[in-house]
């Protein structure tokens, strides 16, 4: 088959499912790492041939994109923060706003003051030796974006899934960065006496409440883990609650929580915080939804 005649078919097979502009982002992805050509080459050389196992691996990769199945999952990889992770059916596929909320905490370091002993203080130092916790790493998107750019942190990250936690260390030593990665059921409170004193907790938790479960799309909902997605309908804030516990033994003076939220939840997140801390706030995403909380303890 001609590499003009396979671009083509990717773009009318995946428009029954995605908008112009979605298919051909996910078919540009797919013929850049599958087959290492780009839309420009397909244009300058529209009749060249892809044959034998190639076209088979693209012919099964459009099957598995026409089936729902996310393009992430299909590449066995995403980017985060610039920097390319490897994810699969364990993993959550990272998102822009779980971006906003590590940008939301590099920011803030920037301008935080430390004192003498690198506790959230007094004099600047955006290299701090700080402590931090990430709960529910998942692909450890998080704590390994927050070691690159606070090299002399001490990162601890915790997960319920030990498949979750392969794909998670195995990110960290692609990319160079010292973590310790803890299988942990976070939920199970006699755990906690295991997990550090730390400076922040950070958490993109499990949120969504099982009663929205056919509201989400097919990608999401057939193939995303839904450990990591769903709490009872009853509890939406269970995963909030318990943080909010564990913070207040668990982190140092002038400690700090952040969190992501459900943009509907924002403000019942904020107040499961305020009867532990001394203060929270709720911080916006880029497309104006309550999305963060900030806790200060």
């Amino acid at each position: 088959m001609l590499i003009k005649e396979m671009y083509r078919n990717f773009l009318v097979e995946l428009q029954d499912i995605y908008s112009l502009s979605e298919a051909t982002v996910i078919a540009n992805w797919a013929f850049e790492q599958t087959a290492h050509i780009k839309k420009i080459d397909i244009l300058k050389n529209p009749t060249q041939k892809v044959e034998g196992d190639l076209e088979q691996k693209l012919t099964n990769q459009l099957t598995q994109l026409i089936n729902h199945e996310p393009i992430q999952y299909v590449l066995g990889q995403a980017w985060f923060y610039n920097l390319l992770f490897t994810v699969n059916e364990y993993t959550l596929i990272p998102r822009p706003e779980t971006e906003e909320l590590v940008e939301l905490i590099l920011n803030e370091l920037k301008t935080t003051k430390f004192d003498s002993n690198n506790k959230i203080s007094f004099n600047q130092n955006t290299k701090a030796n700080l402590t931090i916790l990430d709960i529910g790493t998942g692909s450890g998107c998080i704590p390994i974006v927050l070691k690159k750019n606070l090299p002399l942190s001490s990162i601890t990250a915790i997960d319920i899934s030990n498949e979750a936690l392969k794909i998670a260390q195995l990110n960290a030593q692609k990319h160079n960065t010292p973590i310790s990665f803890i299988q942990n059921d976070f939920l199970d409170e006699t755990t906690w006496g295991t997990l550090p004193q730390v400076d922040i907790i950070v958490s993109n938790p499990p949120y969504i409440p099982i009663n929205e479960k056919e509201k989400l799309d097919a990608t999401v909902n057939q193939f995303e883990p839904h450990t990591a997605l769903f709490v009872p309908s009853k509890q939406p804030l269970l995963f909030y609650e318990k943080i909010a516990a564990f913070a207040k033994k668990h982190l140092n003076y002038h400690g700090k929580v952040y969190v992501e939220t459900h943009k509907d939840y924002t403000t019942q997140v904020a107040a499961v915080f305020q009867q532990h801390c001394s203060h929270t706030h709720i911080v916006k995403d880029i497309s104006g939804n309550e999305r963060m909380v900030i806790a200060f303890y």
